[in-house]
């Protein structure tokens, strides 16, 4: 994981928008944002080790598996309120509409 140090955290990893579509986006991900996704991934974590540990079936420990299915909604949302990032083509093209703009006045 990225140090307490850095400024923003960029995840290229896709995710599903409110929606349901799929985005292959970049997002900027904040410090504060990082440490919640890191800290809801080994809550994760831990929860389905000890289930897998355990061996026992999925029906006997359902809260357990709720638990999980809370924290991955969580993780999912923080996730997706992180901004966009814009890929290399809009921002070249955001570019060149501002320097042509600015020449036509």
């Amino acid at each position: 994981m990225a140090s307490a140090t850095t400024s923003s955290i960029m995840i290229p990893a896709p995710a599903v928008s409110a929606v349901g579509v799929r985005s292959n986006r970049r997002r900027r991900i904040s410090p504060q944002a990082g440490r919640a996704l890191e800290k809801l991934g080994h809550a994760i974590e831990y929860l389905t080790d000890e289930f897998a540990h355990e061996g026992e079936a999925f029906s006997v420990r359902k809260e357990q598996l709720e638990a999980v299915r809370l924290l991955m909604a969580a993780n999912r949302e923080i996730y997706l309120e992180c901004p966009e990032v814009p890929s290399f083509g809009e921002r070249c093209r955001s570019f060149l509409r501002f320097h042509t703009a600015s020449r036509s006045l």
